[in-house]
């Protein structure tokens, strides 16, 4: 698989590594068309297992290639990553403030964004949605950066962060379908929007890679933008909602397993 992917342009890379975590998306959003509903605690301790992943991904696969990309310029080393991180997280922020959606498990009096007249089912939608534009940039900026020739962004490295994001994005597509299948929607229909939250994916996965090859200074704070943009949601969205079923315990061992299976990617892959 490498030597496949090493015959292609960095952007067509990084448009398979998108096609590839958008396929685990409707992967589990097919999970309806078995079952109707899933276990409380089994989705609590999928969120935290997600959460977990994006943790670890976004200090190995993109936080520390940052920190040493940073090394030798004409600013302080942590300059890059500091200010990669924070706009990734107020850039985040500031959508989430804007688009019209709502968290897993809350009642619709709590949606957030401009108000609308959305039905809850588009609501949730937009919530899966807002959290793989990050995901999809991150996998992009690693792919672009193998282009810059740095040697913490190596190939496997970008595989190893896609594959990743590819298995949490498993029960990412889950957590929409089957919600959407409980308000009444057809299996169909409930596939069908639970796997279209994951086509934002691809298109930012192409987004990142472009970027920073056309400008390679704003690599660092490009891998850095993304990594908060990632914990943004982390915070934000998927460890409230894996906690407030009261399975804090299950989400909280979910959470380290992602963290543990992130770490031993990206460390196997980079060596």
């Amino acid at each position: 698989m490498i030597g496949f992917l090493q015959q292609l342009h960095p952007v067509a890379q990084a448009l398979l590594a998108g096609l590839f975590t958008w396929a685990l998306t409707a992967l589990g959003a097919a999970m309806v068309f078995i079952t109707k509903e899933i276990d409380k605690k089994i989705l609590d301790t999928m969120l935290g297992f997600a959460a977990g992943v994006m943790i670890a991904a976004s200090y190995w696969s993109l936080l520390a290639p940052a920190i040493e990309m940073s090394e030798g310029q004409s600013v302080p080393v942590w300059f890059p990553p500091m200010v990669g991180f924070l706009l990734g997280g107020i850039f985040l922020g500031g959508i989430d403030k804007i688009l019209p959606h709502l968290h897993l498990g809350f009642p619709i009096e709590e949606a957030e964004g401009i108000k609308t007249s959305f039905r809850r089912s588009t609501l949730l939608i937009l919530s899966v949605t807002l959290h793989n534009i990050p995901e999809g940039l991150a996998v992009g900026v690693a792919f672009g950066a193998v282009a810059a020739g740095f040697s913490s962004a190596t190939l496997p490295v970008a595989i190893a962060l896609a594959i990743g994001i590819g298995i949490q994005n498993f029960p990412e597509g889950l957590v929409i379908s089957l919600p959407l299948r409980g308000e009444g929607m057809s299996r169909f229909k409930s596939f069908w929007y639970g796997q279209l939250s994951g086509i934002v994916e691809p298109i930012a996965s192409v987004i990142g890679a472009v970027a920073v090859i056309m400008v390679k200074p704003i690599l660092p704070y490009a891998l850095s933008f993304a990594a908060g943009a990632m914990i943004f949601v982390v915070v934000e969205e998927l460890i409230p909602e894996s906690q407030r079923g009261k399975n804090t315990d299950l989400a909280t061992l979910g959470a380290m397993i992602g963290f543990t299976v992130m770490m031993v990617l990206d460390v196997a892959f980079s060596s």
